[in-house]
């Protein structure tokens, strides 16, 4: 007989009660936590699924649909990815990740719409701004960028991935710009404007009173002392960190799929839940990627996962530059005529079909469990 899989929901149903005794919690925290202990239980209520093929039934309980539920990102993904993959440029594809420093993180934790609002806006203007300067690239790009707050030990750990088509509109727009291969832009560069801008737009929201700070931030009310966290900030060069580039549309889409709807922790990576203590895997990048268990009591991994819960309607996931939603459709059939690939279109990027959600979120075929036939 199989195991069952160990889920996050297991370790709120358990503790979760406990949790809120020990720490309370905000309302959208709460709101997370009755979602994931109830999706996919009795408590949502259940519907029926039927085989179009030999009409097999079988009942289904309803998903939370929340988007912190490692159980519910499959669909939000394929339905995201359809519309993404007619939006690929015959291209290759860069991989930039802007950092925010550990130091301003508690800022950003009692700050958390503000702050990830001008992080996300800082990685998109440092971007915009350097491509844009002649000896550079000299052109308009277009981008995605996706807001990530943990580290895989499920510690605050807040950056942003953008994902850049190799090149952009020169402009006067009759021709497309193409940029060196195997390099996009000077990460020393990016990291000082994007620190410089940052800095500056945390400035203005101080002074605009757009700032709440309490418990041990409590004296950055003063002007001085917020200075000083910012000097802090600034003694060192911000990590502005380039990956390897993409080979093509179809390696973007297998990206993305795996990092635009993530959660702080998927269940696949819990090993064990027992006596009070959660053990999972996390990957140490500090040391060559090695893989290692890593074991909390259950309290604090609630309190850690619960610290990547973002502000109700807060977009995570954003498009700038000529991909902004604007003018994205008419910009990137300028780009497709300018390569020279009008025909360029989703049926040539297929990477989603017809998907179901597993209990982790991953994306299978949809398929009859009676006669095995693909719905």
């Amino acid at each position: 007989m199989n195991t069952p899989q160990l889920e996050v929901a297991d370790v709120f149903r358990e503790h979760g009660d406990e949790y809120l005794r020990t720490y309370g919690a905000t309302a959208a925290q709460r709101q997370v936590l009755r979602a994931v202990q109830n999706c996919r239980t009795a408590v949502l209520g259940g519907h029926v699924e039927a085989c179009d093929r030999c009409g097999h039934q079988q009942i289904a309980y309803n998903s939370c649909r929340n988007r912190h539920c490692p159980k519910c990102q499959g669909p939000a993904t394929a339905r995201w990815l359809q519309a993404r993959a007619a939006e690929l440029l015959p291209v290759g594809y860069f991989h930039l990740v802007f950092t925010l420093p550990s130091v301003l993180g508690p800022l950003a934790l009692q700050n958390p719409r503000v702050v990830y609002d001008l992080l996300l806006q800082a990685a998109a203007q440092t971007l915009s701004a350097v491509a844009a300067t002649p000896k550079h690239l000299g052109a308009e790009i277009g981008f995605l960028a996706v807001l990530h707050t943990w580290g895989q030990n499920l510690m605050h750990h807040s950056h942003v991935h953008c994902v850049i088509p190799a090149g952009g509109l020169a402009p006067n727009g009759v021709q497309w710009v193409h940029c060196r291969k195997g390099f996009f832009l000077p990460v020393r560069v990016l990291s000082r404007v994007f620190r410089g801008k940052f800095v500056s737009g945390l400035k203005q929201a101080f002074v605009r009173g757009d700032l709440r700070f309490h418990g041990e931030l409590a004296e950055l009310t003063q002007t001085g002392a917020f200075e000083g966290l910012l000097n802090q900030s600034v003694r060192h060069d911000w990590v502005v960190y380039a990956k390897r580039p993409f080979g093509g549309p179809q390696q973007v889409l297998k990206y993305l799929a795996r990092y635009t709807h993530r959660v702080a922790i998927s269940n696949r990576r819990l090993i064990s839940f027992a006596e009070g203590k959660v053990t999972f895997r996390w990957k140490d990048y500090a040391h060559a990627d090695r893989v290692r268990l890593m074991t909390l009591s259950a309290i604090e991994f609630i309190r850690r996962f619960l610290l990547h819960v973002l502000p109700k309607g807060f977009v995570k996931i954003r498009h700038y530059g000529f991909m902004a939603n604007r003018f994205r459709r008419a910009k990137l059939e300028l780009c497709r005529r300018l390569l020279q690939r009008p025909d360029l279109a989703a049926a040539e990027h297929d990477p989603v079909g017809e998907l179901r959600e597993t209990r982790d979120g991953d994306k299978v075929p949809r398929r009859c469990p009676h006669c095995g036939e693909v719905n």
